[in-house]
């Protein structure tokens, strides 16, 4: 917003709206907009199927996740059962051969090492698992 004040001595403000600064931010918004309107536009042209959600496949249930707890001292759990690391490892292998796979949980105590985590998933996945997650709790304010 500008304002002048008249030189004759009275003390009458002239209160008007500068457009020039404004209508300089519109040119160039105006410009941005034509240069970046053409890359926005896809180049290659796919033809995507159409889902038809009024009829589904009939699919397997999904499958339960199995469960695998590992404490600060080293004890594994599957599915809250105690069980070595060979019978941890034979029992994921029978899991991935299963369709659909079921997904793995693992629950480790805040204390436990790092180590043993990494050994369980990787045993996991070794075994063919492929969707591995940890299970946490939410910290609270």
């Amino acid at each position: 917003m500008a304002f002048s004040t008249s030189g004759n001595g009275h003390d009458k403000v002239n209160a008007t709206i500068n457009i020039v600064p404004l209508v300089d931010v519109m040119l160039v918004l105006l410009i941005i907009f034509m240069v970046t309107a053409p890359l926005m536009a896809h180049k290659v042209k796919v033809e995507l199927p159409e889902a038809n959600l009024d009829e589904r496949p009939d699919t397997a249930p999904a499958a339960m996740p199995i469960t695998i707890a590992v404490t600060d001292n080293g004890e594994v759990f599957l599915n809250d059962q105690p069980v070595t690391l060979q019978l941890l490892e034979s029992s994921l292998a029978v899991e991935a051969q299963k369709t659909p796979q079921p997904p793995v949980n693992v629950r480790a105590d805040k204390t436990t090492k790092y180590g043993m985590v990494k050994e369980v998933v990787d045993l996991a996945q070794a075994a063919g698992m492929r969707k591995v997650g940890f299970v946490a709790t939410r910290e609270s304010n």
